[in-house]
């Protein structure tokens, strides 16, 4: 017997065995998804917190069963403060913190770290910038003392911040080769106009090419400071052993006498129309963006907004998906994302489709942020959403890492730290008049952005026509340093 006829006799033995038949199977699939389970219960400590006498921020949350703690140093300024002209910056320094510190080299922290079986990871967002580890329980006052090191008495050697300027070069020519990252990054800037949210937080390819090292050791004097930062400890720890080894490491860390520099102006005025196509000559597809402001993360109706983008594009089976890919097979994936942030934050739809279907997903992917504001969402729907959420929230704490990284976020946007154990209430309170109104204050066409990035030549025009006060621009000829993405007019003199 040959090995395919043998591997068919032994399927049909094994479905015979099971008493299954390719009817049978058919048959007893559900034509409908079952209904969401009911919400599991979290028991998450409330954190504690306590203030060094330096300003050092220290919060707790003890969780026993294994010998793992988390530690978190955070430090509440990130992307927002790149002076004019280097953006990039503080996402720059952090990364070069474990590049060398205290007379150590790059490759000495490593190792450091790992002979204390964990791994130091650093980096900035808009709002905070960070260092991070997770280490046994035995070990956590080592790897305090090596995260106070690399935080504290980093070393920006010169060729160290050569190579990592060469790096982030390198991630960002691969980053404006793509058009959906190209459309977002401009979507910002449209937003935002000359606001510090408005700037490319990665750096653009003439910012990466001015930064200096004293450009990095001015912006880490000036931030990375005690009354500035917060210590996140997260796992088989006590408030008391926190507060101790906290003060072992950081106790004697003095902030400067010069007041902490005041945070830049976040939204600003934006001078460019509200539908922007970016013709990226010869791109085999379109990266079409659709974005809004979305309040910030303070305001009273974070979690309305948590569950409306739930609904329009946080998941798989969200509306975006469903239309654009799911029943009409324009695009691998359209997604939204809500960023809140101390300012204004960010609404953000996406998808990558071809060149000539991209007119089709704008009006799809409006329809969509419209509908959000004139039809109430369905029960069913609205379920299907909340468990999404309350399931993903679920298995974010189930790590110490990631209930440092929750409860970090809380910390730096001055929400009441007991709500890491209200977040599956708050969002199972939300109800549908709550996302219909929310969508209409935030979500409305006159307050939209769209912006298309692809070969224009396949799309420019039907959307130019359909959107007159847009404005055409050249990928080649874009200016991500400046407010109106295009270069200064040259100086003429006399």
């Amino acid at each position: 017997m040959s090995r395919s006829m043998h591997r068919l006799a032994l399927a049909a033995l094994i479905a015979g065995a099971l008493g299954v038949t390719g009817a049978a199977r058919a048959g007893d699939f559900p034509s409908t998804p079952p209904p969401p389970a009911a919400a599991p219960q979290l028991n998450v400590p409330t954190p504690a917190s306590q203030t060094l006498p330096n300003g050092l921020r220290v919060i707790s949350v003890r969780r026993a069963g294994l010998p793992l703690v988390t530690a978190q140093l955070l430090i509440r300024r990130g992307g927002e403060m790149d002076p004019p002209g280097e953006a990039g910056l503080a996402s720059l320094t952090a990364n070069l913190l474990t590049k060398g510190a205290a007379g150590k080299t790059a490759p000495q922290i490593a190792a450091a770290a790992e002979a204390l079986g964990g791994t130091l990871n650093a980096s900035a967002s808009w709002d905070e910038s960070g260092v991070g580890i997770t280490v046994t329980t035995p070990r956590l006052g080592e790897a305090l003392a090596l995260l106070a090191d690399v935080v504290r008495r980093p070393t920006f050697a010169d060729d160290e911040l050569s190579r990592a300027c060469a790096q982030a070069l390198d991630d960002l020519q691969l980053m404006l080769s793509r058009p959906t990252t190209l459309a977002s990054l401009v979507a910002a800037r449209s937003v935002f106009g000359d606001g510090a949210y408005g700037h490319s937080r990665s750096g653009t390819p003439a910012s990466l090419k001015r930064v200096t090292r004293a450009d990095v050791v001015q912006l880490h004097q000036a931030l990375y400071r005690p009354d500035n930062a917060i210590l996140v400890l997260t796992g088989d720890i006590t408030p008391a052993q926190a507060t101790e080894l906290a003060r072992a490491s950081f106790g004697d860390w003095k902030a400067p006498a010069t007041p902490l520099p005041k945070a830049p102006a976040t939204d600003g005025r934006s001078t460019l129309p509200h539908l922007l196509v970016i013709d990226q000559a010869g791109a085999g597809q379109a990266g079409v963006v659709a974005a809004h402001v979305a309040p910030p993360r303070s305001d009273a109706d974070f979690y309305v907004g948590t569950v409306a983008n739930a609904v329009l594009g946080g998941s798989y089976s969200a509306r975006l998906n469903e239309e654009i890919r799911i029943k009409r097979g324009l695009s691998y994936g359209a997604s939204s994302s809500f960023d809140p942030r101390r300012g204004s934050g960010l609404w953000l739809a996406a998808a990558q489709t071809k060149n000539p279907s991209a007119t089709q997903v704008v009006t799809l992917m409006q329809g969509e942020f419209d509908r959000l504001g004139s039809t109430p969402v369905g029960a069913d729907e609205l379920a299907a959403r909340k468990a999404t959420l309350v399931g993903e929230y679920g298995r974010s704490l189930e790590t110490t890492s990631g209930l440092a990284r929750q409860v970090g976020e809380l910390a730096v946007y001055g929400v009441d730290l007991a709500d890491i154990g209200r977040y599956i209430e708050r969002v199972q309170a939300v109800t549908p008049a709550q996302i219909q109104r929310y969508a209409q204050a935030h979500l409305g066409e006159t307050d939209r952005h769209v912006v298309v990035v692809g070969d224009a030549a396949q799309f420019g025009a039907a959307l130019m026509k359909a959107h007159p006060h847009g404005r055409q621009l050249s990928a080649k000829a874009l200016d991500l340093d400046s407010s109106t993405l295009q270069p200064p007019a040259p100086t003429t003199t006399r």
